[in-house]
C-alpha cells in the first residue's frame, strides 16, 4: 500500500467545527486514510510511508468548479484573444495580426474572443464596419467576453444569409442601424447562438479540439481544480468528451449538463454516463437558459435597466409554460436541473416555475435545482423561496470585481451592491457555490474567493460591505459545498477518511493572510486521487 503523509503546514479539511483544522494528512491508495494529530498519523502510517513537509505551505481539499464550460475554453485557445483590447483600433489591428500570420487557410474565418464593450474606449460593440477593416476576402466574427453576443463583418452576415428582412430570433436580436434599418453585425443571445453555431468552418477540426481539450484541463488543474464542468451539453461536444474519456484523456473528473431544450436524447442514448463516472465523464443532468447578460443589457430585471427609454428591463427566452415543462421533465426524471438566471425576473420564472412542477410532482425527489449566476436574485424574497424549494444557487461573485462598475451604472447603487448575496444566502442556511462561467472568466478559485472577502470593483468602488462572506465559508463554496452540488459530499471536498485523496497546496494561508492579498496567492501543487497532475 503507497502511503503519504503531510505534515508542518496549514491544512484545513472543511470538516465541520473543531475538525476544520489538523497537525497531518495521511494518503494511502489514493484515498484519505486519516486526519489528525502528527503523532497519530505516524502512529498509523507504516514504515515506509512517503513525507511530506508543507514547510508552512497550506493543504486544502482541492478546488472543485460548479459550473463552466470546458469545450468552450478549448475553443477559445485557438481564437485571437481580445481580452485586453481597450479600443476599435486595437480590435482591428489584433486580427489583421492573425490574418498576416499566414496560419489561416484560404477562406478560413478569422474569430476572435473575449472583447468587452464596457471597456472599450468607444464604449459601444463595434459594427460590421469596423470588422470590415481585418479583411475584404474573409468573414470575421467577434464573441464578446460573456459569450452571449458577438459582431460579424459583411462577408461573415453575407455567407451566414442574414439581411436586413431576416426576423429576429425567439430570445435574441440581430443589431439594425435605427435609420437605415441595415444591419450593424452586431447579434444577441439566440441571433449569436445560431449564426455562430451554422457557420462549420468556425470551429477546430475534431482532431484540433481534442488537443485544445488537453491544454483546457491544464488551466484548470494551474488553478487547483480536480473536478470541472461542461456547463451545456450537445451532441457535438459529448462526442468529443466521450472520445476524451473513451481514450483516458481526461485528467480532471468532468461533470456535463445536457441541453434539456434541444438535446435531451443524448441523455436517454447514453446511460452508461448517467449520474455516474465512465472514465472520469458523467451526465449530471439538465441545463437550461431563461436570460442573458447583465453587463450586456440582455438579462431579464423585473425594474428598468439605469437610464434606458421605454422601461428597458431585458428579456425572457420561453414563456412561464415552457420553463414549468421544463422543470416537470427534469423532476419526472429524476435529473438535476441546471437553471441559467442572471436577472431577478429570471430568477422569478424558476421559482414560480419549479414551485409548480414540484406541487404536481409532490412524491418526485427535486434533485438539488441549482439556480446559475443568480446575479440580482433577492435576499429579501427569493432566497427564502429558494430554501422551501431546495434549490441553491451557484453565484458568479466575482462579477462584483471585473463589471462592478458597469453594474453600478446599469443597475443603480442598491441592486448592484446586492447582487451574488453570499451574506444574504449563508445566513438562510443554504449552501451555494462560485464559479468563473469559464471561458468567461479564467477558473480562478482564488480570485473568486478574494472577490466574495473584499467585494470591490476595478476601480475601488464598495460592491456590498453587507454581503461580505470570510475566508474559510468561501473557500467551503468552491470545496464541500461544490461538492454537495454534485452530490459528491461523501467523495470529495474535504479531508476526511475514506475520501479521494484530492488535494491542492497553495504558497499561503487564505485564512490568515490580509485579506486582500488572498488573489496573490499561488497554487502550488495539484493532486488528484494521490497523484500529482499540477506542479508550479
Amino acid at each position: 500500500m503507497s502511503q503519504t503523509l503531510y505534515y508542518n503546514g496549514h491544512i484545513y479539511t472543511m470538516e465541520p467545527g473543531d475538525q476544520c483544522r489538523c497537525e497531518a494528512v495521511l494518503v494511502a491508495d489514493g484515498r484519505i486514510l486519516g486526519a489528525g494529530a502528527l503523532a497519530a498519523m505516524e502512529q498509523l502510517a507504516d514504515a515506509g510511508v512517503r513525507r511530506v513537509d508543507l514547510e508552512g505551505k497550506t493543504l486544502l481539499p482541492s478546488f472543485i468548479d460548479p459550473h463552466s464550460h470546458l469545450s468552450m475554453l478549448a475553443n477559445t485557445l485557438h481564437a485571437v484573444p481580445l481580452g485586453d483590447c481597450t479600443s476599435y483600433r486595437q480590435i482591428v489591428q489584433r486580427l489583421r495580426e492573425a490574418v498576416a500570420s499566414g496560419d489561416l487557410e484560404p477562406g478560413q474565418w478569422v474569430v476572435g474572443f473575449g472583447y468587452d464593450h464596457n471597456r472599450l474606449e468607444e464604449g459601444r460593440h463595434p459594427t460590421r464596419q469596423v470588422l470590415d477593416q481585418v479583411s475584404s476576402t474573409r468573414p470575421v466574427l467577434i464573441t464578446h467576453q460573456s459569450g452571449h453576443m458577438g459582431v460579424a463583418n459583411t462577408i461573415a452576415l453575407n455567407e451566414g444569409g442574414y439581411t436586413p428582412q431576416t426576423p429576429d430570433p425567439e430570445g435574441g436580436k440581430i443589431g439594425r442601424d435605427y435609420a437605415t434599418g441595415e444591419l450593424s453585425g452586431y447579434l444577441e443571445e439566440n441571433a449569436f447562438i445560431s449564426f455562430s453555431s451554422s457557420a462549420s468552418s468556425l470551429a477546430p477540426t475534431f482532431a484540433q479540439m481534442l488537443a485544445l481539450c488537453e491544454k483546457a484541463q491544464e488551466v484548470y488543474l494551474k488553478h487547483g481544480i480536480t473536478t470541472a464542468q461542461e456547463g451545456m451539453v450537445k451532441h457535438q461536444n459529448f462526442t468529443l468528451l466521450r472520445t476524451l474519456a473513451e481514450h483516458g484523456s481526461l485528467k480532471l473528473d468532468l461533470v456535463g449538463y445536457v441541453d434539456l431544450k434541444d438535446e435531451a436524447e443524448i441523455a436517454k442514448e447514453n446511460p452508461e454516463y448517467l449520474r455516474q463516472y465512465r472514465n472520469r465523464l458523467k451526465i449530471g443532468g439538465y441545463k437550461i437558459f431563461l436570460d442573458g447578460s447583465p453587463q450586456g443589457k440582455t438579462a431579464w430585471l423585473s425594474a428598468p435597466y439605469e437610464g434606458e427609454r421605454d422601461g428597458y428591463c431585458g428579456y425572457p427566452i420561453y414563456k412561464d409554460a415552457e420553463v414549468e415543462r421544463f422543470c416537470k421533465i427534469a423532476m419526472g426524471e429524476g435529473m438535476q436541473l441546471l437553471c441559467h438566471c442572471n436577472g431577478d425576473a429570471a430568477s422569478q420564472q424558476y421559482l414560480d416555475a419549479f414551485a409548480a412542477a414540484k406541487a404536481a410532482l409532490p412524491d418526485k425527489d427535486t434533485c438539488r435545482p441549482v439556480m446559475i449566476h443568480a446575479q440580482t436574485v433577492r435576499p429579501g424574497d427569493q432566497v427564502p423561496r429558494m430554501k422551501e424549494l431546495g434549490m441553491m444557487p451557484s453565484y458568479f461573485v466575482a462579477h462584483t470585481y471585473f463589471w462592478g462598475d458597469t453594474h453600478l451604472k446599469n443597475l443603480g447603487q442598491e441592486r448592484a451592491t446586492r447582487i451574488s448575496p453570499a451574506a444574504s444566502t449563508l445566513k438562510a442556511g443554504i449552501p451555494f457555490t462560485f464559479h468563473q462561467d469559464t471561458p468567461v472568466l479564467e477558473p480562478d478559485m482564488l480570485r473568486t474567493v478574494w472577490c466574495a472577502v473584499n467585494r470591490i470593483s476595478l476601480s475601488g468602488a464598495d460592491m456590498g460591505k453587507a454581503e461580505r462572506i470570510s475566508p474559510l465559508e468561501a473557500l467551503k463554496a468552491v470545496t464541500i459545498n461544490a461538492a454537495y452540488q454534485y452530490f459528491e459530499e461523501d467523495e470529495k471536498g474535504s479531508i476526511a477518511p475514506g475520501k479521494l485523496a484530492n488535494l491542492v497546496i497553495l504558497d499561503q494561508d487564505p485564512i490568515e493572510v490580509d485579506p486582500m492579498a488572498i488573489c496573490d496567492i499561488r497554487v502550488v501543487e495539484t493532486i488528484r486521487e494521490g497523484e500529482t497532475l499540477y506542479r508550479a
